[in-house]
Order: C-alpha cells, then structure tokens, then sequence
C-alpha cells in the first residue's frame, strides 16, 4: 500500500517465509563484514571509503554487519516486488541495472543514521553499473517482530512549507514484509535495544534523471 506522506511502497508478508529463511542460511554460509558508509574527494559514485582507521567515526553514523548476496534467484524474486511498487506508486522510475543485495544484521545497540541511498553524480568506476544513479531502494524484514525491539525503520522529509517531517515504518514489522522507495530519501535505522534485527537491502538503478 501507498500513503503520499510516507513516500514508500509496502508489502506486508509478500516474500514466503521459506525464501526468507533461505536468505538467512546464505549469508550464514559467507564471510561478512562490518558495514562501511562512503564519502567522496570528488564525487560520490567513486566510493571512497572510509576506512577502519576511522572507525569510531564510523560506528557513530553505522555499525552492523553486512553479507553480499549476488545469487540470481534473490534478485528475480525481489526484483519483481520492486517494479510492482514502482508502478502501483506512480514513480514510474526507469531502472534496469542491479547491485548486489546486502544482507545486513544489527546487534544490540547497533543502528544506521540518517542517510541517503543515492548520490548526486552517476557512478563513475568501469562496470555494469558506469553512468547509472540508483533509482529504487528495498528492504525486506527478515526478522519475527518478537525477536528484537528497536531497529525501526525511519523516514525524513521536508514538506513543501519547509518543516521537517519524520515516519516510522511500522508496516513492514512482520517478517516478509517489503519496504520500496526512491533511493534519494532520508532514512535511518534506529538502535536495536533487544534482540537482532536481520534484514536484506537491495538497490536497482538506472539512466541518470534529466
């Protein structure tokens, strides 16, 4: 369903639980990492790094664990979600580049802060996606509602009187359910004060905006 004030699409229990489970025992089976944020000396689609050298200044705007995740079969299945929200939304955003999906867990304490998904410039290292901006962004709660407390997903945006408006995403709490929206909105994910929180972040992307 749609709302006009919370500029995100959602799916309550759309993904089968089995598909969820899966995902989770994938991630177990890889190495993962701990989640980095990018900045820039020129332009955001170069990916500079911010390295473990800083990373107490890291920790204070993201700390969670991350797992890549490029297998086909995830990226069908999601893909298909994120398109049915694109249209049904009325975005109609054109989109036909993918990135890997990332698996990310957050512990006790752990959050990610207010950030966007999308940079100004298109990307610009070699590969798939050259020239491209990210369009759509997707987060599927992998998680029962039950396990942990906290974790929300948030949302800010500046209505057209200036005022800062701020939305919880409580739609998507029951595990399977799918939150999409447009990659250049203000989101955060709120400290996990019980529990884990498991989740799968996923982006597809596209021709630059004229």
């Amino acid at each position: 369903m749609r709302s006009q004030k919370f500029l995100y699409y959602y799916f309550q229990s759309i993904v089968p639980l089995h598909f969820c489970d899966d995902i989770v025992k994938l991630a177990a089976s890889k190495n993962s990492k701990e989640g980095d944020i990018f900045g820039t000396d020129q332009s955001m689609a170069n990916f500079t790094v911010f390295k473990n050298r800083n990373k107490k200044k890291l920790q204070k705007t993201r700390n969670s664990k991350i797992t890549w995740l490029d297998e086909l079969w995830i990226h069908l299945e999601l893909e298909n979600i994120i398109e049915q929200a694109n249209q049904r939304a009325d975005w109609h955003l054109q989109w036909d580049r993918r990135e890997a999906a990332q698996f990310t867990e957050y512990g006790l304490n752990q959050h990610y802060d207010w950030h966007s998904d999308a940079w100004i410039e298109p990307y610009s290292k070699e590969g798939n996606l050259k020239g491209s901006n990210r369009k759509l962004s997707m987060t599927l709660n992998l998680s029962d509602p039950k396990d942990y407390t906290g974790g929300e997903l948030e949302f800010m945006n500046i209505t057209n009187n200036g005022k800062v408006k701020k939305w919880k995403c409580t739609e998507i709490l029951p595990k399977g359910s799918v939150c999409v929206f447009p990659s250049t909105i203000w989101h955060r994910v709120t400290p996990v004060t019980k529990g884990k929180r498991l989740s799968l972040v996923k982006w597809v992307s596209g021709n630059p905006l004229h």
